[in-house]
């Protein structure tokens, strides 16, 4: 029941945030007001492996994920700690995007929405023994992100891709 009035009224604020932006260059601190976090999921390694997605079509992962949220994860050359620093920076210039856990081979962050404030979590694995990096990006809330996260990891795929050729 909740999730169909969070929806109705997703539906009704996006109409509506439509129809204003066709009148006001103000809608940033219109869309300012709204925050639609969730809660902060278990997240993390456990046995060397990213959490699997849930059913709902917002998530996608590179481990174990089936044909609907895989992602093949982020191959590299090289040493672990250059590869971790330089997605690192990339993760720093992501837009609406922030680092919010470090540790030796894993890094998870949250990107929030421009307009409404959701937010996707999105993790980085770096296992000891492939020169690979596993991730996952999830959206809080909702039931799809109309290919939002996937297009993120894709787009920091190219940018690292870009960053260390």
């Amino acid at each position: 029941m909740l999730t169909s009035i969070v929806s109705l009224f997703t539906i009704f604020i996006l109409s509506f945030s439509s129809f204003y932006l066709s009148f006001s260059p103000h809608l940033p601190i219109f869309g300012a007001i709204f925050h639609f976090e969730g809660k902060i999921p278990n997240l993390g390694v456990t046995d060397g492996k990213l959490l699997n997605c849930p059913p709902s079509p917002n998530c996608v992962v590179s481990q174990d994920g089936d044909e609907n949220h895989y992602i093949d994860p982020l191959q590299y050359e090289g040493d672990r700690t250059q590869a971790f620093n330089s997605l690192v920076k990339i993760l720093s210039v992501v837009p609406n995007t922030k680092i919010v856990e470090q540790k030796e081979n894993y890094i998870r962050t949250e990107s929030r929405s421009k307009i409404m404030g959701f937010v996707d979590d999105g993790e980085f694995y770096f296992p000891s023994d492939k020169n690979m990096i596993y991730w996952r990006s999830a959206s809080r809330l909702g039931e799809s992100d109309l290919g939002v996260n996937r297009r993120r990891l894709e787009q920091i795929r190219l940018a690292f891709e870009d960053f260390n050729s």
